[in-house]
């Protein structure tokens, strides 16, 4: 019989309390995203009585039939996905956060959609891997510019998918990179960036020791899709 949610949750959070252990870091500095991507509602309202108020979803249109379910929970959703300029207009009012802001054109789209402040993160795509979104690092700069003077975007901080490795040490520059970037953005912008969302199911270890602030965690929580 799989785990049950409530015993991958505590799994997690230990896990998250020896790697925070290990960096000398707060493991409350921690905030753990919910990703319910293909996750039924009835599992979901399940995270949501377990205590998890962050939700992340992948895609625009799986998210609006179950956000329209649940209903208000008292929960923040999150898009973590690639966010097209064509969905833009679904996200006031629905979502709380996009972490997935890739391009100028993305978020001036964006901006130019919203009537009320939002908070977003620039995804990096750290790897360079080409068949991934985000951003890519040399462009991160002007992103960021752009994001920062926007009327309605509230720039929290950088977000990155690592690279799938057999070996979660391989990741550790990765993570070890955006931190370093988010650190030269904040400089440049003359603004605090605090949100460094990066790790996932196979990595969040490594992630929290190298300073993520927020994981965004699908099988470690819900078991294999």
């Amino acid at each position: 019989m799989p785990a049950s949610l409530q015993a991958n949750l505590q799994a997690v959070r230990q896990a998250i309390a020896a790697s925070a252990e290990r960096a000398s870091r707060d493991p409350s500095a921690v905030t753990l995203v919910a990703v319910t991507k293909t996750v039924s509602v009835e599992r979901i309202h399940e995270a949501i009585t377990l205590g998890l108020r962050i939700l992340g979803e992948n895609r625009v249109q799986e998210a609006i039939p179950k956000m329209d379910e649940i209903g208000p929970a008292n929960v923040d959703w999150h898009l973590v996905g690639h966010l097209q300029t064509n969905k833009v207009k679904f996200i006031e009012g629905r979502f709380q956060m996009v972490q997935s802001i890739d391009s100028t054109g993305v978020a001036q789209a964006l901006d130019h959609r919203l009537g009320s402040p939002l908070e977003v993160l620039i995804e990096v795509n750290v790897a360079e891997e080409p068949q991934k979104t985000g951003a890519m690092p040399a462009d991160l700069p002007a992103i960021a510019a752009v994001v920062a003077s926007a009327g309605h975007l509230r720039l929290g901080g950088l977000m990155t998918v690592a690279p799938l490795v057999s070996d979660p040490e391989q990741v550790r520059p990765i993570f070890r990179r955006l931190r370093t970037l988010r650190d030269s953005t904040s400089q440049e912008l003359g603004m605090p960036l605090p949100v460094l969302s990066m790790g996932m199911t196979d990595d969040y270890p490594i992630a929290v020791e190298e300073g993520a602030t927020m994981l965004r965690l699908g099988r470690a929580l819900f078991g294999p899709r």
